[in-house]
């Protein structure tokens, strides 16, 4: 049997495979073999989800089998014809015939027992139909052995709809799952726009696992639904699925890395869901985009000071702040280090700040492994006075009972989403809901800062200075 990379190149020559198409791929051609029943694949704009999931799988899968029963949904019926009749036309080429010789359509007026239309089109001798439909359109009497759903928002405007989201899911339950049996197959591949989309709703309600390795395809359990997010800059270590090192583009000969940063600073939120699948809704942010900003530092300074949280892990971030505080309290943010490098490059990247920043004192929150960064710190920036504590309040009611003094008392220069897009991103997208959240480290820093600042050393009981 041809595999599905190979198939996809011999109907489509001109075809470019990354690396992350050839897992996609892999993948597929599992869903199409049956090793999976339920799968969704999230993926940047622009970066060949359709093509692969809508346009070729389509026509691999009735090759595979002439009897399949197949269904396209989009948002819209036009396009999702337009997807039936790009894989007519892979069924009636050469390339495909001498591929899968049993599977053939209706050509013209013949044979005229057969349909053929933009919305329907049976294989000729056999069971087979595709079938495609609009978001909302209907399918009554059709049995669907396997439906694929492309994007069905049209954009955020529809995303963000409470009306629409809500018959997105009135429509998927009434008409999808009804036209399902025990045996059939779902592949949902969205670009995300919105936490509550059609794909935020299933994963709340069942079953899933995020992909991560090879292995999960045959440990999947029998309702279980198999989750692939691509994100356009790599976050995290890199897994068996993707290799790639922190923030490296997912496809950088077209979109790369430089670029999508200018994308990331332009809209974060927007960002985070549409290229990295991480969607937050805007009514459920704790800071949203209400940072305060400033063009110039004021004269009047009581107090230039630094406060650092090392990483507890290794996904988390190191977040180093230095920060000037005027003769009314406010604070004013002047530099940053956020990193998720290891401790020997953040060591050296922080203590240059501290020197940079002619800062005098720092304040290093070391629950974990941080005693040790303080150290090296002191050794490598002399003149700053380097003081560490162990932080034993909770992290979560900290973060959310301060949240209304942080955005009060704190300054950003003017332009700091370009200056540190990944800590703007973290910051401007970070929720209300604590668990939701993937990193906490810069919403604790800037709560440290306030409580140290304005309420005082209340917080800072236990804090040990390396110079008497």
């Amino acid at each position: 049997m041809v595999d599905f990379s190979q198939f996809a190149i011999s109907v489509y020559p001109f075809l470019e495979l990354e690396n992350f198409h050839k897992v996609y791929y892999r993948v597929l051609e599992a869903f199409a073999d049956g090793r999976i029943r339920r799968l969704i694949v999230t993926m940047p704009p622009q970066h060949g989800k359709s093509v692969g999931a809508t346009t070729l799988l389509p026509a691999y899968m009735l090759g595979l089998n002439p009897d399949l029963r197949l269904a396209i949904a989009s948002y819209s019926g036009s396009l999702a014809s337009k997807f039936n009749r790009r894989v007519q036309r892979i069924l009636e080429s050469g390339e495909y015939a001498a591929l899968f010789p049993q599977t053939t359509i209706k050509r013209g007026a013949k044979p005229a027992n057969y349909i053929r239309t933009a919305d329907e089109v049976e294989i000729v001798g056999r069971d087979g139909v595709l079938l495609s439909v609009g978001r909302e359109g209907s399918l009554t009497g059709n049995r669907v052995d396997c439906f694929i759903l492309d994007d069905l928002y049209k954009d955020a405007m529809e995303a963000g709809s409470p009306i629409v989201r809500e018959n997105c899911w009135e429509w998927y339950i009434s008409v999808v799952r009804t036209r399902m049996h025990n045996a059939s197959r779902e592949l949902i591949v969205f670009t995300r726009w919105h936490d509550e989309d059609l794909i935020g709703s299933i994963l709340a309600k069942e079953p899933w696992r995020h992909f991560r390795s090879m292995s999960d395809i045959d440990n999947l359990g029998e309702t279980e639904w198999l989750y692939l997010n691509f994100e356009a800059l790599k976050c995290g270590p890199p897994t068996e699925v993707d290799p790639r090192s922190e923030g490296e583009a997912l496809w950088e000969e077209r979109h790369s890395a430089k670029l999508l940063a200018a994308k990331r600073a332009l809209d974060p939120q927007r960002f985070e869901c549409m290229y990295q699948g991480h969607p937050s809704s805007r009514d459920g942010l704790l800071y949203g985009d209400s940072f305060a900003e400033y063009d110039a530092l004021p004269r009047d300074v009581v107090r230039k000071a630094n406060y650092t949280d090392t990483a507890d892990t290794g996904d988390d971030y190191l977040c180093s702040v230095c920060y000037e505080v005027d003769t009314d309290g406010a604070i004013y943010i002047v530099d940053v280090v956020y990193s998720r490098e290891p401790m020997e490059v953040t060591e050296r990247l922080v203590s240059d700040m501290l020197a940079r920043n002619n800062t005098r004192q720092a304040l290093i929150e070391s629950n974990n492994g941080g005693r040790g960064f303080a150290r090296a710190v002191q050794r490598l920036a002399p003149r700053t006075r380097i003081e560490w504590f162990y932080q034993s309040e909770n992290k979560e009611a900290r973060i959310l009972s301060n949240s209304s003094s942080v955005l009060h008392a704190l300054r950003f220069p003017r332009g700091w989403q370009r200056r540190w897009p990944e800590l703007y991103a973290h910051l401007t997208t970070y929720r209300r809901h604590f668990r939701t959240n993937r990193w906490h480290d810069a919403p604790d820093v800037f709560t440290g800062i306030v409580e140290r600042e304005l309420y005082g050393s209340r917080s800072f009981d236990s804090v040990i200075s390396f110079k008497k």
